[in-house]
């Protein structure tokens, strides 16, 4: 409820009766997951697993629980657009910007991304479901590349089909949410959309002849 309450604060100053002027440079939001899905596809591309995103987001490095490394905060410097403050009575800036921010005003990370962290959440094509890696691990072995699994499920909302998101958004932030740790994932209905959603694409790359 709380989050909720913090999107619909920031909606009122962002939403219908606002346009795109000076906007050019911001993340595309409020896109539904069969949106993202046309789109890509429109491009010819299509939208990234689960295990290709964290893949890409972790830019090379293991082991550590943010895109950037170790620490939250680099040498008292903010490394994503997430929420300081009170949550969710008020945002105070810290990183640069209350609410939603252009992209690329972070660091990319190793392998040149942008805001793989924080600013929007990114939909991703796996299913939701809270323990289908807690199934990869007893199946034994290694799992490589999985692909997600063969349906939905939510126990909380089990007749409402959702896809894994991941990155975590403007409104995240150790008191409610801290879903910018990179292995961190979250979950969404697929006809919904937010002030705090959108997507990246993939290519699959071309096989040489």
């Amino acid at each position: 409820m709380v989050e909720l309450r913090a999107r619909r604060e920031l909606e009122a100053s962002t939403g219908t009766k606002h346009d795109l002027k000076g906007k050019e440079n911001y993340p595309v939001v409020h896109i539904a997951y069969e949106d993202a899905e046309a789109y890509a596809k429109w491009a010819g591309k299509r939208l990234p697993t689960e295990a290709e995103w964290e893949f890409a987001a972790r830019g090379g490095r293991t082991g550590e629980p943010f895109v950037w490394g170790e620490e939250f905060c680099v040498s008292g410097k903010h490394m994503a657009n997430t929420h300081q403050g009170s949550f969710p009575e008020k945002d105070t800036g810290e990183d640069g910007f209350i609410g939603i921010s252009p992209v690329a005003r972070y660091a990319p990370n190793g392998y040149g991304l942008y805001d793989m962290a924080g600013n929007v959440w990114q939909w991703t094509s796996d299913w939701y479901r809270p323990d289908y890696y807690a199934q990869l691990v007893t199946m034994g072995g290694v799992t490589r590349n999985p692909r997600g699994p063969q349906s939905s499920f939510d126990p909380a909302e089990p007749n409402q089909p959702k896809r894994a998101q991941r990155g975590g958004s403007f409104l995240c932030t150790d008191q409610y949410c801290s879903r910018y740790i990179v292995g961190t994932r979250g979950k969404g209905e697929v006809s919904s959309g937010t002030n705090h959603l959108g997507f990246r694409c993939v290519k699959n790359q071309a096989k040489s002849s």
